[in-house]
């Protein structure tokens, strides 16, 4: 009767082949392509998109107000087109293969509240007639205006004083309402800080 042979132990390149085929079946199973092969991924939302993926057109511009016509609480909306062959979902929820002629979604962009106080206007009579109070009276502070008529002006201190307020925008009408600017020209912006502003961290060295 024959004796048998001890079994040899498995050489080093089998195990290899055998740990990397199991490592490729659970990544096939568990991945990103087992999870295409279980089902589709959800449509990304047109107003997702990133940077270069869309184009938004400008605003169409109120003649009177200087703001967007459609200027609600604000805040207007722009239309905006997705580049071509982008699918993604509309903003009436259906999905839609792109050609760079559809609307996609409309974007929210501020914009301000305005009730027929020019800018020019005010900074005019604050220059010629600001000593006899004009530019209070036709922002809405009649007491103002009327201190400043009977002293011409605070002696003339007042009335630079106003001005120099006026031009930076810091004096604006009566009802908490924004001049009338033009809407591509120079505007002042103020900046604030709120829960949502971003914070960068500090290094120091």
């Amino acid at each position: 009767m024959a004796a048998a042979w001890p079994s040899r132990p498995a050489a080093p390149d089998t195990v290899a082949a055998r740990f990397l085929g199991v490592l490729w079946f659970i990544s096939a199973t568990t991945g990103p392509w087992g999870a295409a092969a279980g089902g589709s991924e959800e449509p990304l939302k047109c107003e997702d998109l990133k940077v270069g993926q869309y184009i938004c057109k400008d605003p169409k511009i109120n003649e009177a107000t200087q703001e967007p016509v459609n200027c609600t609480n604000y805040t207007a909306y722009v239309e905006c087109f997705p580049a071509p062959n982008i699918t993604c979902k509309d903003y009436g929820g259906n999905e839609t293969h792109f050609t760079g002629n559809e609307v996609g979604f409309l974007k929210p962009i501020p914009c301000r509240n305005v009730n027929g106080y020019s800018y020019k206007v005010a900074v005019a009579l604050s220059l010629f007639l600001g000593w006899l109070g004009a530019d209070r009276f036709y922002l809405g502070y009649p007491a103002l205006g009327l201190l400043k008529f009977c002293t011409v002006g605070f002696c003339g201190i007042g009335s630079l004083i106003d001005f120099i307020l006026i031009s930076m925008q810091i004096v604006g009408p009566s009802d908490g309402s924004s001049y009338i600017i033009d809407y591509y020209g120079t505007r002042l912006t103020r900046l604030s800080i709120t829960n949502e502003t971003f914070r960068k961290t500090q290094l120091y060295p």
